[in-house]
């Protein structure tokens, strides 16, 4: 027993110096990069995580929309803000509400938003909407809703959405610098 105890604190010494040695010298100096689009194109330029054009990695310069500045995501966020969230996943391309009720608690609606493009176009988006309908013993049913409302929210986003792109696109015009071309009179 006692060969065991001193055999076991013997082959912990050089773990414990493999694993001392493994470790960096960590950088007190370097600031963190606080925002989300500065770390993003900071991660692209390193070549980690996913470039849009289809290539893993790679140092491809990219232009990500995020979902601030993804007119389909605010306008579908704006839509919606009167509901809780209960998961959002930009990458996936899904928003998914809380259950929601106004007067009778017995009656909820949940809402399934999900992305299939970027671009504001008429299919670009899938609504599902969901209802529970709980009696007083608290058993739940929950149904599809087989009704116009997914066509009206989606209606609602697309307006927004297109509202949105056009003052997008306003604005990185105006941050564009003109080309200016040789006047072929002077040469």
């Amino acid at each position: 027993m006692n060969l065991i105890k001193s055999f076991s604190k013997i082959s912990l010494i050089p773990l414990l110096i493999i694993s001392l040695n493994s470790c960096s010298k960590i950088d007190w100096d370097s600031k963190p990069i606080v925002s989300g689009k500065e770390r993003a194109r900071q991660n692209v330029k390193e070549g980690r995580g996913i470039n849009i054009g289809g290539s893993f990695g790679g140092n491809k310069e990219t232009n990500f929309l995020f979902a601030s500045s993804n007119p389909l995501w605010r306008a579908s966020l704006d839509t919606i803000d009167f509901m809780s969230i209960s998961n959002v996943d930009y990458a996936g391309g899904l928003i998914i509400t809380d259950w929601y009720s106004e007067d009778n608690p017995q009656e909820a609606v949940k809402i399934t938003i999900t992305f299939l493009t970027n671009e504001v176009r008429s299919d670009a988006l899938k609504i599902d909407i969901r209802k529970r309908d709980c009696n007083q013993n608290n058993q739940c049913v929950i149904k599809k809703v087989e009704s116009d409302l997914d066509n009206q929210i989606k209606s609602k986003i697309l307006k927004k959405a297109a509202i949105y792109k056009k003052d997008l696109d306003e604005e990185l015009k105006k941050r564009r610098p003109k080309k200016v071309y040789p006047d072929p009179s002077n040469q």
